[in-house]
Protein backbone atom coordinates (compact mmCIF):
# COMPACT_ATOMS: atom_id res chain seq x y z
CA UNK A 1 0.00 0.00 0.00
CA UNK A 2 1.25 3.41 -0.80
CA UNK A 3 0.13 6.74 0.63
CA UNK A 4 1.44 9.65 2.61
CA UNK A 5 1.28 7.70 5.86
CA UNK A 6 1.15 4.09 4.78
CA UNK A 7 2.63 1.90 2.13
CA UNK A 8 4.52 -1.21 1.25
CA UNK A 9 8.06 -0.52 2.37
CA UNK A 10 11.35 -2.35 2.76
CA UNK A 11 11.77 -1.70 6.48
CA UNK A 12 14.61 0.75 6.90
CA UNK A 13 17.04 -1.01 4.56
CA UNK A 14 19.32 0.72 2.09
CA UNK A 15 18.79 -0.07 -1.58
CA UNK A 16 21.49 -2.73 -1.72
CA UNK A 17 20.36 -4.34 1.52
CA UNK A 18 16.73 -4.06 0.46
CA UNK A 19 17.32 -5.86 -2.81
CA UNK A 20 19.57 -8.51 -1.32
CA UNK A 21 17.33 -9.22 1.65
CA UNK A 22 14.23 -9.39 -0.50
CA UNK A 23 15.80 -11.88 -2.87
CA UNK A 24 16.80 -14.10 0.02
CA UNK A 25 13.34 -13.92 1.55
CA UNK A 26 11.75 -15.03 -1.68
CA UNK A 27 13.00 -18.50 -0.93
CA UNK A 28 11.28 -18.67 2.47
CA UNK A 29 8.55 -21.33 2.42
CA UNK A 30 4.99 -20.21 3.10
CA UNK A 31 2.89 -21.77 5.83
CA UNK A 32 0.76 -24.46 4.27
CA UNK A 33 -2.90 -24.84 4.98
CA UNK A 34 -2.23 -28.27 6.44
CA UNK A 35 0.18 -26.76 8.93
CA UNK A 36 -2.46 -24.17 9.77
CA UNK A 37 -4.95 -26.93 10.46
CA UNK A 38 -2.47 -28.85 12.60
CA UNK A 39 -1.87 -25.74 14.67
CA UNK A 40 -5.51 -25.69 15.72
CA UNK A 41 -6.22 -22.62 13.62
CA UNK A 42 -3.48 -20.43 15.08
CA UNK A 43 -1.08 -18.78 12.71
CA UNK A 44 2.38 -20.03 13.49
CA UNK A 45 4.96 -19.11 10.88
CA UNK A 46 4.92 -16.78 7.92
CA UNK A 47 4.82 -13.22 6.79
CA UNK A 48 4.05 -10.89 4.00
CA UNK A 49 4.89 -7.47 2.62
CA UNK A 50 8.34 -6.04 2.82
CA UNK A 51 6.75 -3.02 4.47
CA UNK A 52 8.44 -3.09 7.85
CA UNK A 53 11.37 -5.03 9.19
CA UNK A 54 10.39 -7.96 11.36
CA UNK A 55 11.14 -6.97 14.94
CA UNK A 56 10.82 -8.51 18.34
CA UNK A 57 7.74 -6.40 19.02
CA UNK A 58 5.81 -7.90 16.10
CA UNK A 59 3.41 -10.43 17.57
CA UNK A 60 1.84 -13.40 15.89
CA UNK A 61 -1.90 -13.70 15.74
CA UNK A 62 -3.26 -15.23 18.93
CA UNK A 63 -6.90 -14.83 17.95
CA UNK A 64 -9.11 -17.62 16.72
CA UNK A 65 -8.96 -18.36 13.02
CA UNK A 66 -12.44 -19.50 12.12
CA UNK A 67 -14.99 -19.40 9.34
CA UNK A 68 -17.72 -16.75 9.36
CA UNK A 69 -21.11 -16.19 7.76
CA UNK A 70 -21.45 -13.22 5.44
CA UNK A 71 -24.91 -12.05 6.56
CA UNK A 72 -23.82 -10.00 9.61
CA UNK A 73 -21.47 -7.94 7.43
CA UNK A 74 -23.05 -7.49 3.97
CA UNK A 75 -26.54 -6.75 2.71
CA UNK A 76 -26.00 -9.02 -0.29
CA UNK A 77 -23.24 -10.85 -2.12
CA UNK A 78 -23.56 -8.87 -5.33
CA UNK A 79 -20.19 -9.03 -7.13
CA UNK A 80 -18.87 -11.17 -4.29
CA UNK A 81 -17.57 -9.97 -0.93
CA UNK A 82 -14.26 -9.75 0.92
CA UNK A 83 -14.17 -9.32 4.69
CA UNK A 84 -10.85 -8.49 6.36
CA UNK A 85 -10.84 -9.05 10.11
CA UNK A 86 -7.93 -7.06 11.54
CA UNK A 87 -8.22 -8.68 14.97
CA UNK A 88 -8.03 -12.27 13.76
CA UNK A 89 -5.75 -11.29 10.86
CA UNK A 90 -7.86 -13.19 8.37
CA UNK A 91 -9.45 -12.49 5.00
CA UNK A 92 -12.79 -14.09 4.09
CA UNK A 93 -14.13 -14.30 0.53
CA UNK A 94 -17.62 -15.27 -0.61
CA UNK A 95 -18.64 -15.60 -4.25
CA UNK A 96 -21.86 -13.98 -5.44
CA UNK A 97 -23.67 -17.32 -5.75
CA UNK A 98 -22.27 -18.56 -2.39
CA UNK A 99 -20.65 -21.54 -4.09
CA UNK A 100 -17.15 -20.44 -3.06
CA UNK A 101 -15.93 -19.51 0.41
CA UNK A 102 -12.25 -18.91 1.16
CA UNK A 103 -10.42 -18.10 4.38
CA UNK A 104 -6.83 -16.83 4.24
CA UNK A 105 -4.31 -15.72 6.89
CA UNK A 106 -3.06 -12.17 6.36
CA UNK A 107 -0.72 -9.52 7.56
CA UNK A 108 -2.41 -6.39 8.90
CA UNK A 109 -1.27 -2.84 9.72
CA UNK A 110 1.29 -2.57 12.48
CA UNK A 111 -0.58 0.13 14.40
CA UNK A 112 -4.06 1.59 14.81
CA UNK A 113 -2.84 4.82 13.21
CA UNK A 114 -2.06 2.96 10.01
CA UNK A 115 -5.30 0.98 10.03
CA UNK A 116 -8.29 2.04 7.98
CA UNK A 117 -11.64 0.38 8.63
CA UNK A 118 -14.91 0.49 6.76
CA UNK A 119 -16.44 -0.21 3.37
CA UNK A 120 -14.57 -0.06 0.07
CA UNK A 121 -14.40 -2.14 -3.10
CA UNK A 122 -12.03 -3.54 -5.67
CA UNK A 123 -11.54 -0.97 -8.42
CA UNK A 124 -8.62 -2.50 -10.31
CA UNK A 125 -6.86 -5.86 -10.64
CA UNK A 126 -3.16 -5.58 -11.43
CA UNK A 127 -0.78 -8.31 -12.54
CA UNK A 128 2.86 -7.76 -11.48
CA UNK A 129 2.13 -4.42 -9.76
CA UNK A 130 4.88 -1.83 -9.64
CA UNK A 131 5.92 -0.64 -6.16
CA UNK A 132 6.76 2.99 -5.45
CA UNK A 133 7.42 4.54 -2.03
CA UNK A 134 5.23 7.46 -1.14
CA UNK A 135 6.76 10.95 -0.73
CA UNK A 136 6.62 10.64 3.06
CA UNK A 137 8.34 7.26 2.90
CA UNK A 138 11.10 8.69 0.73
CA UNK A 139 11.48 11.60 3.11
CA UNK A 140 12.03 9.19 5.99
CA UNK A 141 14.16 6.80 3.95
CA UNK A 142 15.85 8.68 1.08
CA UNK A 143 18.08 5.67 0.34
CA UNK A 144 15.13 3.58 -0.82
CA UNK A 145 14.68 2.99 -4.55
CA UNK A 146 12.18 5.21 -6.32
CA UNK A 147 10.57 2.22 -7.98
CA UNK A 148 10.68 -1.57 -7.97
CA UNK A 149 9.26 -2.97 -11.18
CA UNK A 150 6.53 -5.57 -11.17
CA UNK A 151 7.80 -9.12 -11.37
CA UNK A 152 11.06 -8.37 -9.56
CA UNK A 153 11.71 -10.84 -6.72
CA UNK A 154 12.24 -7.95 -4.31
CA UNK A 155 8.92 -6.25 -5.16
CA UNK A 156 6.95 -5.88 -1.89
CA UNK A 157 3.60 -6.25 -3.68
CA UNK A 158 4.17 -9.77 -4.97
CA UNK A 159 2.67 -11.11 -8.21
CA UNK A 160 -0.86 -9.68 -7.97
CA UNK A 161 -2.69 -6.80 -6.31
CA UNK A 162 -6.31 -5.80 -5.83
CA UNK A 163 -6.50 -2.01 -5.74
CA UNK A 164 -9.22 -0.61 -3.50
CA UNK A 165 -11.25 2.58 -3.84
CA UNK A 166 -9.24 4.04 -0.95
CA UNK A 167 -6.19 5.65 -2.51
CA UNK A 168 -3.00 3.61 -2.07
CA UNK A 169 -4.73 0.73 -0.30
CA UNK A 170 -4.14 -2.74 -1.67
CA UNK A 171 -4.71 -6.41 -1.02
CA UNK A 172 -1.63 -8.04 -2.46
CA UNK A 173 0.86 -10.88 -2.31
CA UNK A 174 4.44 -10.93 -1.13
CA UNK A 175 7.75 -12.69 -1.52
CA UNK A 176 8.49 -12.11 2.16
CA UNK A 177 6.47 -14.72 4.03
CA UNK A 178 7.57 -13.90 7.57
CA UNK A 179 4.87 -11.38 8.39
CA UNK A 180 1.67 -13.32 7.70
CA UNK A 181 -0.32 -13.49 10.93
CA UNK A 182 1.35 -10.37 12.31
CA UNK A 183 0.62 -6.71 12.76
CA UNK A 184 3.44 -5.95 10.39
CA UNK A 185 2.28 -3.87 7.41
CA UNK A 186 1.98 -0.15 6.88
CA UNK A 187 -1.65 -0.34 5.84
CA UNK A 188 -2.01 -2.97 3.13
CA UNK A 189 -3.47 -6.41 3.62
CA UNK A 190 -0.93 -9.02 2.57
CA UNK A 191 -1.43 -12.62 1.52
CA UNK A 192 0.82 -15.51 0.63
CA UNK A 193 1.47 -15.52 -3.10
CA UNK A 194 -0.50 -18.73 -3.64
CA UNK A 195 -3.46 -17.17 -1.84
CA UNK A 196 -3.45 -13.85 -3.71
CA UNK A 197 -3.20 -15.86 -6.92
CA UNK A 198 -6.39 -17.70 -6.01
CA UNK A 199 -8.20 -14.64 -4.71
CA UNK A 200 -7.18 -12.65 -7.78
CA UNK A 201 -8.92 -15.24 -9.96
CA UNK A 202 -12.07 -15.11 -7.84
CA UNK A 203 -12.50 -11.40 -7.11
CA UNK A 204 -13.51 -8.90 -9.76
CA UNK A 205 -13.75 -5.19 -10.20
CA UNK A 206 -16.72 -4.23 -8.06
CA UNK A 207 -16.22 -6.91 -5.40
CA UNK A 208 -17.30 -5.50 -2.04
CA UNK A 209 -14.62 -5.13 0.63
CA UNK A 210 -15.15 -4.51 4.34
CA UNK A 211 -12.37 -4.06 6.89
CA UNK A 212 -13.39 -4.52 10.51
Amino acid sequence: MQNQRTGGRPGGLGRRAFLGTAAALAATPALTQSALAQSGGQLMNGSTQMETAVTSVSRRNASSFRSLQWQPYFGSLKNGAILVDITSRALHYWSEDESVYKLYPTSVPVSDELTRLGETEVIQKVVAPTWRPTPSMKERNPEWPDVVEGGAPENPLGPYALYLSWQYYRIHGTHDTRKIGRRSSNGCIGLYNEHITELFSLAKVGTQVLLI
